[in-house]
């Protein structure tokens, strides 16, 4: 793996989950499912009268980490937070459907917990400065990979 590849890599899981962000929020916004989560699902459960202004700010915190995944800042911030959300979504609404979204069931967990792997990723990715964390990752595959041969003290004193 070399700093090209990395960066490459990088950018592709970025630009991968700001997509996946923002059309899911975006079209929440225009067919009314964010004000049906709020009142419908979170006023019923305990959050009453604030689920429609917390629906809001789920799809708002999506669009903004979509944006921040774009632009490169706040990384590991952004990620964080939509972490969280995710994490939050799959105690309470997804984890009792089971694990599959289609196929095997209905509204699972396994669609959070990939965006929660990838979104991990590139939190690790990012950790520092993107110079300093593709040095890392390239300099421990190197090591791991292409070790240095170890020269034997007794040869050099002769």
């Amino acid at each position: 793996m070399n700093t090209k590849n990395f960066k490459i890599g990088y950018v592709i899981l970025r630009l991968t989950i700001a997509i996946i962000l923002l059309s899911h929020s975006v079209l929440g916004i225009f067919d009314g499912e964010i004000n049906d989560f709020g009142n419908f699902y979170l006023n019923k459960v305990g959050f009453a009268p604030f689920g429609v202004v917390i629906a809001w700010t789920i799809k708002l915190s999506h669009i903004v980490c979509a944006v921040l995944l774009v632009i490169n800042k706040y990384i590991r911030l952004a990620c964080f937070a939509t972490i969280f959300v995710l994490i939050m979504g799959i105690i309470m609404v997804h984890f009792k459907e089971g694990w599959f979204v289609v196929g095997g069931g209905r509204n699972g967990i396994e669609y959070n917990f990939v965006l929660i792997c990838v979104l991990a990723a590139i939190m690790f990715f990012n950790s520092g400065s993107t110079q300093k964390s593709e040095e890392k990752c390239v300099n421990l595959y190197h090591q791991k990979h292409h070790p240095r041969p170890v020269q034997n003290r007794a040869i050099q004193m002769k």
